[in-house]
């Protein structure tokens, strides 16, 4: 059966329903309550229906679900957003397409490109929008740093850094024998891929190679953990980027980019809570931050509001009317460069990105939508 979206009327909250009430899922639930005026968190779902009941306690939500059917097929809601695990990811875009929903989605967007194309093309077909979670482009300094290369500051980009140190837990990675093999390429570097796409705009990735480890648990790598890698990208227009990541950084969370041109260089992000910093008989030092959702607290509710900016303009004028980037496009490039870095992994060899995908930059007139270029483009 299709569901066909009803406009919302005029000057009333956007209504979102929420799949997914983990950890992420929780804290977009609270910006929604807390931190977006013309948002309305409406439907919560999550097969572990106790979660679902917690964070909707605590939020004021009415209704709750262990089907998240029962969201997406829900008529009163505007859209939905997915925060998952993520082998359902692509799936339930998919569905929230048919039935008319715009879509707010945490990376990755699916486990291969090809599952992440039907969804897209679902999403297209339907007219609706979809937006992904790569909050590093709605960081200030981040979009600082990008708006300094439109702008010329780098010219040619030529060197580019991206790293991700999560700082796990004082004793190591907190429950290693739950993290999946591919994990730290699927799901935590796949932010460094889209940041360094994102800071070298109008290039596409040409060839992978990774080089990973368990260090920081090496007791966990019979079961595939990986803890420790470091990937290089080369891109079309010659730029040599490297990407690494850790699960163990003990001093804080750190997160960076560096993109070094023929005209200069900019540099955003580190592990620094606040600029402050005190010089006693101890020596230097800052405070740092801990948890993603401290680092990130701004550029996250930054990226929902965008989403939901663009789901009211939808609501409005009953079309597809200017959801931003990151859409379908970059969701797709960062995911073909993450499964060549599983490949280069497995293979101890470089990789081409095209015997993964063919690939094209992000153009202004797709990121609108969850247009993507499929295998043929």
């Amino acid at each position: 059966m299709t569901y066909v979206h009803q406009p919302a009327a005029e000057n009333r909250p956007v209504r979102l329903g929420l799949i997914g009430a983990g950890w992420i899922g929780a804290f977009h639930a609270e910006s929604v309550a807390h931190r977006l005026p013309n948002a309305r968190l409406d439907a919560v779902a999550d097969p572990a229906l106790a979660a679902a009941e917690a964070l909707a306690g605590r939020l004021g939500v009415a209704r709750i679900t262990a089907d998240p059917a029962d969201v997406i097929n829900d008529p009163e809601i505007d859209a939905v957003l997915i925060a998952s695990p993520v082998r359902f990811h692509s799936g339930l875009i998919a569905a929230a397409a048919r039935a008319g929903k715009d879509v707010f989605c945490e990376k990755p967007g699916g486990r291969t490109v090809e599952e992440l194309d039907e969804a897209l093309a679902a999403a297209d077909a339907a007219g609706v929008n979809v937006q992904f979670g790569f909050n590093r482009r709605f960081a200030a300094d981040f979009a600082a740093a990008r708006k300094l290369i439109d702008d010329g500051a780098v010219g040619t980009p030529q060197l580019m850094r991206s790293l991700t140190r999560d700082p796990g837990t004082a004793a190591g990675i907190a429950s290693p024998e739950r993290i999946a093999p591919g994990t730290i390429f699927l799901e935590t570097l796949i932010h460094d891929f889209d940041t360094l796409n994102w800071l070298n705009p109008g290039a596409v990735p040409l060839k992978v190679h990774a080089v990973a480890d368990a260090l920081v648990a090496p007791e966990a790598k019979a079961g595939g953990l990986l803890d420790t890698a470091v990937v290089t990208v080369t891109y079309s227009n010659g730029a040599i980027a490297v990407a690494e990541a850790n699960f163990n950084a003990l001093y804080g969370y750190d997160v960076r980019g560096e993109v070094f041109g023929s005209a200069g260089m900019v540099a955003a992000g580190g592990p620094q809570a606040s600029s402050a910093v005190s010089y006693t008989a101890a020596g230097i030092a800052s405070d740092t931050v801990r948890l993603n959702i401290d680092l990130f607290h701004d550029a996250y509710t930054a990226e929902l509001a965008r989403f939901v900016d663009g789901v009211a303009a939808r609501c409005a004028g009953g079309a597809a009317v200017g959801t931003p980037a990151p859409g379908g496009v970059d969701a797709r490039n960062a995911l073909a460069v993450a499964l060549a870095a599983v490949r280069s992994h497995e293979t101890g060899v470089p990789v081409e990105v095209s015997a993964v995908a063919r690939l094209r930059p992000a153009e202004p007139g797709l990121e609108r939508t969850g247009q993507h270029a499929g295998p043929g483009a």
